[in-house]
């Protein structure tokens, strides 16, 4: 009894304060009590200006319940405790950490982000099994060279703090195979760091840089580089012997021309945007035949070559914000998802063509082609001989671009001769846009066995009919600007769906058909009112690359999204959530991706 009644005397206090006395805040003694069964100790938020003491000895001293003589069941003896392997004090007020950090050999994670942090303790050399380090978003000035000695690290994280140099011997992390020194004060890379032969990730951004090193060829396996907001003229050509890499990020930086790309022939992502571009050379362009993402906003390009056409993988394109007047007919024949031209005096396209979207500028393109293959006896001219049905109806388009075109007609019904117009033709996309369709015409399942592409976009279409989801080819399919707030389940089988767009209408959530479709890769569905997504669904749908939530009402962004890994853009511009901050944001998705990532509860 005088056991229970000394650890009831100790009240609600037990474990807040060391010793009951007036030192620093300690830890819950649950907290400590759980970490010894898990080997996990998440102290982040705690307003701590220093480490307690108790954290630093958990694995050494004995645990106050022992102490206290409580009695323990079989699963909590002390002395079968499991030492610590992550500990995460982050978003503290801490200054410096104890060189007691020794006490803790096994750890395998510290997280120590978001603190006031100005050095880290030569102790920290003695965490030999540490795999993952986060000291970002400190006040790091420089690094002690017994960081050196971390043989098992893999993740390195050290951007937004304040180092100008990095220490002598950082090739000997032999394990790294990422590292972050974003936002930092560097203006050179040590040609060492080249020998990190492991490194799969390497983000230099927003530094001071003027050049990298032409050691950077020997990175193997470097997959991601990220040199954006730096003051680089120029990148060695040697970057172009790089063979792993797949995503190279340039912005805001001083480039007036495009890097030459030698054996990236797997390069998928390139963005060098916000430089002074001025001319896109054939020749460089040619090595860039698997890439899918072409960044080359706000530079001073005046034209595009032909040989853009060589870009067959390409699907995203932003040309926004040059100089350029007109663009190559052969620039219609790739198989673009997204095309930006914003902000160019073009002369040769009308503005209201470019105003209907990628597709629309892609098959305007397509048709200034000289049509060398068809016959073209099929085709009808329009003559004063011309039945008055076909007349409506550009029957060129009919013949040569396999298009059913009745868009911007203001019409409530698409009419009958429309359809009778089709005849034997083969129809591989539908274009009613821009008229004032209330329902999906009923006639459109005549082409169910070849249409692949349908816009409906800008009418008043409130649902979408059972029987439209019997295209079964459809690939693409654009509802913008209606008055959806839900899809009927049947979409579900519409099994080669890989793009939709979804934006400016009513939806409150993302609906939860498209969750079913694996063949989805683009998701579209701005300026709505969606309000939650499912991150377990959508990990699933491993063909999703680009998903744009921009505008929305998303009061919260769930962590398990960043384990999304499949996504290559992902856009949350727009909404009311606080975290990640814009700052984040403006980083990318792979930023962001992570950022969700490192706050997944463990």
């Amino acid at each position: 009894m005088s056991r229970l009644r000394r650890a009831a005397g100790l009240g609600s206090r037990v474990g807040f304060r060391a010793d009951g006395g007036d030192g620093p805040p300690s830890v819950p003694q649950g907290l400590l009590k759980a970490a010894r069964s898990s080997g996990q100790l998440n102290l982040a938020g705690r307003n701590l200006g220093e480490v307690p003491q108790c954290v630093w000895r958990i694995n050494v001293d004995v645990p106050e319940e022992a102490n206290q003589n409580l009695s323990f069941s079989s699963t909590d003896r002390w002395w079968e405790q499991t030492d610590l392997t992550k500990l995460i004090i982050s978003s503290n007020k801490l200054q410096s950490l104890s060189d007691d950090l020794r006490l803790l050999p096994a750890l395998t994670v510290l997280d120590i982000h978001d603190n006031q942090l100005t050095s880290l303790p030569s102790a920290i050399k003695e965490l030999e099994n540490l795999q993952k380090l986060n000291a970002s978003h400190n006040k790091l000035k420089m690094l002690p060279e017994e960081i050196t000695n971390l043989k098992n690290l893999k993740a390195l994280h050290l951007q937004h703090n304040e180092l100008t140099c990095i220490p002598e011997g950082f090739e000997r992390l032999s394990s790294l195979e990422d590292l972050d020194l974003s936002s930092n004060r560097l203006a050179a890379v040590p040609a060492g760091l080249a020998s990190l032969s492991s490194l799969l990730r390497l983000n230099l951004s927003s530094n001071q840089l003027k050049s990298l090193p032409t050691e950077i060829s020997k990175m193997k396996r470097l997959k991601h580089l990220d040199c954006n907001s730096n003051l680089l003229e120029t990148v060695p050509p040697e970057l172009g012997l790089m063979e792993s890499l797949e995503l190279l990020y340039l912005r805001r930086n001083k480039l007036r021309a495009l890097p030459e790309f030698l054996s990236c022939r797997i390069l998928k992502e390139l963005h060098v945007g916000e430089n002074q571009i001025e001319t896109l050379q054939a020749e460089h362009l040619q090595q860039l035949t698997a890439v899918l993402v072409l960044d080359l906003r706000d530079n001073k390009l005046k034209s595009v070559p032909e040989e853009i056409a060589l870009l067959q993988s390409l699907e995203r394109l932003d040309l926004s914000n040059n100089d350029i007047s007109s663009l190559p007919c052969s620039l219609g024949t790739l198989h673009l998802k997204f095309l930006a031209l914003e902000g160019n005096p073009l002369r040769t396209i009308r503005r209201e063509i470019i105003a209907k979207g990628t597709q629309e500028v892609l098959k305007h393109l397509r048709s200034k082609v000289k049509d060398d293959g068809p016959n073209q006896s099929n085709s009808v001219p329009e003559t004063a001989m011309t039945l008055p049905s076909e007349s409506r109806v550009n029957i060129h388009a009919i013949v040569t671009l396999k298009l059913l075109d009745y868009s911007d007609k203001q019409a409530t019904v698409i009419p009958d001769d429309v359809f009778d117009a089709v005849k034997s033709n083969i129809i591989t996309s539908v274009n009613f846009s821009k008229n004032c369709l209330s329902e999906i015409p009923a006639r459109v399942v005549e082409l169910k066995e070849m249409v692949s592409e349908v816009s409906l976009s800008f009418n008043k279409l409130a649902f979408i009919s059972q029987e439209f989801c019997v295209l079964q080819k459809l690939t693409f399919l654009d509802i913008r600007n209606n008055l959806l707030s839900s899809l009927p389940e049947e979409v579900a089988s519409l099994a080669k769906l890989q793009t939709i767009n979804l934006s400016f209408n009513r939806f409150k959530v993302l609906p939860e058909v498209l969750y079913q479709i694996p063949s989805l890769e683009t998701i579209l569905i701005s300026n709505n009112q969606v309000g939650s997504v499912d991150p377990q669904k959508m990990q699933l749908m491993e063909k999703l690359s680009t998903l744009d939530l921009q505008n929305n009402d998303l009061l919260h962004i769930p962590p398990e999204l960043g384990n999304c890994v499949h996504l290559r853009t992902l856009l949350l511009d727009g909404n009311p959530f606080r975290v990640p901050r814009a700052a984040i944001l403006m980083k990318g998705t792979a930023a962001v991706l992570e950022y969700l990532r490192d706050r997944i509860p463990a």
